[in-house]
């Protein structure tokens, strides 16, 4: 074959800079005109302080994108990572990193450091050192030997911190003898500021040397480390990441095992064919994650050897899952409107959204799919279930579906069927008569459920018990419903422990009411139940004993309507009143004009949209 008859060569172009930029819309414009002009496909994000791109094609189209870029003032001394490489494996692989399609986004910023969407980033200017492969080599080579020249009697210890998640240091890390080195052990960035805040005394005076993948993670790491003041000064990060020093070190250097990476090569490694991961079910040696095996828990992936991926029915559970008592059981989340009964201490039924699958990409400034969607727990409302709720939230849930995983789940609480008596003909003048009429036959009905129940509510079992309404409906019926908080919080904790992880909670009416509760109870000692942020909507605040004004510190998004609303059944001032039980600053508020409902025309599902993808990461 002649040489102008070979194919172009496949390539994966990786890259980002913290700087200011100008205009935000006319970079989006470029992004778009150059990469699909070139066929480039992945992800570009851009965000006020800068760019992060992993991008791939042809070899010679990716040096065009480069020189497109350089012609930039604003890209001078980026470092540009352009590599070689094979095509996606499979459509899976491909799909699940973003090489389907072009997906261009702006955000908030470029990785999402923190859970907490108001606690402030750092700042970019006081983020550690960079040294080059050679010099973070050198450093590692010498051990005890200070970095500061000027200063040669300088003798602190030197701690190497990776800044990557646990499935990536499971494949490949740094091992240097005599130099501590800490592995964090986080399912995902965004948790690594408060594994810093609760180890700062291992960082506190002394030399600290940081790594990730390409780098941008040591970036806004180190400046969260160095602004906790006197003490934390000495922070130095590895200038383009493990990739930089593989180039610079072929046969791994000091680096074991493989580098994992975010596009579909899916880890690259070095001349060393010693294999660091390990099989989660078998033990045996294994660093391959092409088959995208997860955790049935938290969706984190696992490796998983070939062999046991061929035993019928099995389950994973991540060692962080394990680690936090959830085994290889789970309850599963079944599509459509028939919930499964699962035996376990208390019936759980679970129904989820749909669309489960992750949605193709497509280059939008105004979302796409995130690498994992967030899971989210949805609570109905008083006299509800979840099949009815999943029905009512159809639109909200199509709409959210490429971030976003709904998880719908029954009360605890199962209610008496009610039914109204008909009014008839008035026997007097003042006065319509009522006619006690026969209920409907159970088969025709759901059964109901609810978080909170009147304080001397009996539970009743038989299903074809029918209870006439004794008045007509109050709408402040909420106010009396203070029972059975415990069994409800009980039960949640069992959902969690049987069919999490989950990101946050959304709650509807009473189910809000029970989701701000739970909320209060976050991060507690002995507290079973881990997640993000809180959905509120039409919420009012129990009167719980261990509740007052401005107490709860959770990240809360809080939906009602407002005094013009025509909600007639949970007041626009108790809804403010839940959203005032939050810290200042911890709840953002969205009032409309709908009602009694979720609202998801513009510009509210824009404002619900804005605040979930501050917890994708």
């Amino acid at each position: 074959m002649a040489d102008n008859d070979r194919p172009d060569p496949y390539g994966v172009l990786l890259y980002y800079k913290y700087t200011p930029i100008p205009d935000v819309d006319q970079l989006f414009s470029f992004y778009d005109s150059n990469c699909n002009s070139l066929g480039l496909l992945g992800r570009v994000r851009l965000a006020p302080d800068g760019v992060n791109v992993t991008i791939g094609g042809k070899l010679s189209l990716l040096e065009k994108h480069i020189a497109a870029v350089k012609s930039n003032s604003l890209f001078e001394g980026t470092d540009f990572k352009l590599a070689s490489s094979h095509y996606p494996l499979n459509d899976q692989v491909a799909k699940e990193c973003g090489f389907t399609s072009l997906s261009i986004r702006v955000v908030k910023e470029l990785v999402t450091f923190s859970p907490n969407p108001w606690l402030k980033s750092p700042e970019i200017a006081k983020a550690g050192t960079h040294l080059s492969a050679i010099e973070f080599h050198s450093v590692l080579q010498s051990a005890g030997l200070p970095l500061e020249k000027e200063n040669p009697s300088n003798s602190k210890k030197l701690v190497l911190l990776d800044a990557r998640n646990l499935y990536e240091t499971r494949i490949g890390k740094f091992q240097t003898p005599n130099v501590e080195t800490l592995d964090p052990g986080i399912r995902q960035y965004s948790d690594l500021p408060s594994w810093i805040d609760d180890n700062s005394d291992r960082f506190r005076g002394n030399r600290v040397l940081m790594y990730c993948t390409g780098g941008i993670r040591c970036e806004m790491a180190s400046a969260y480390i160095r602004s906790k003041g006197t003490g934390f000064e000495n922070v130095f990060q590895l200038f383009g990441g493990i990739q930089r020093y593989l180039e610079q070190f072929p046969d791994g250097g000091f680096f074991k095992g493989k580098n994992f990476v975010f596009d579909h090569r899916i880890s690259v490694g070095s001349s060393d064919a010693n294999i660091m991961g390990a099989c989660l079910l078998c033990g045996l040696s294994f660093d391959d994650y092409s088959s995208r095996c997860r955790c049935n828990h938290c969706r984190m992936l696992v490796l998983v050897c070939d062999s046991c991926q061929q035993k019928k029915d099995a389950l994973y559970a991540c060692e962080l899952c394990q680690k936090h008592g959830k085994g290889y059981r789970s309850i599963p989340l079944v599509e459509n409107d028939e919930s499964q009964v699962i035996t376990t201490p208390i019936e759980i039924k679970t129904v989820v959204s749909d669309d489960i699958t992750l949605s193709p990409q497509i280059h939008s400034r105004h979302g796409s799919t995130p690498s994992r969607k967030l899971r989210i727990l949805c609570l109905h409302g008083f006299r509800q279930n979840a099949s009815g709720f999943k029905g009512r939230t159809a639109s909200l849930a199509k709409k959210l579906k490429s971030i976003a995983e709904l998880v719908f789940v029954d009360a605890p609480h199962e209610l008496p069927f009610i039914y109204q008596p008909c009014l008839t003909e008035p026997n007097s003048k003042d006065m319509p008569s009522l006619s006690p009429q026969s209920p409907p036959p159970p088969d025709n009905c759901r059964k109901k459920f609810a978080w909170l129940v009147s304080p001397d509510f009996s539970r009743r079992t038989s299903e074809s018990n029918w209870k006439m309404a004794d008045c007509q409906f109050d709408h402040l019926q909420y106010q009396q419903q203070t029972g059975g908080f415990d069994v409800s919080l009980a039960y949640l904790k069992t959902v969690f422990s049987e069919a999490g992880l989950f990101d946050g909670i959304l709650g509807f009416s009473q189910g809000a009411a029970m989701a701000a509760a739970v909320s209060a109870r976050r991060g507690r000692p002995g507290g079973e139940m881990d997640f993000r942020f809180v959905i509120l909507c039409s919420g009012f605040a129990l009167n719980l004993p261990d509740s007052e004004r401005g107490s709860i510190n959770c990240p809360s998004l809080h939906i009602f309507g407002n005094e013009q609303g025509n909600d007639r059944q949970i007041a626009n001032q108790a809804s403010r009143d839940l959203a005032a039980s939050f810290e200042e600053g911890c709840s953002v508020i969205i009032e409309h004009d709908s009602g009694h409902m979720i609202p998801t025309r513009s510009p509210y599902i824009n404002q619900i949209k804005d605040f979930l993808h501050r917890f994708l990461g």
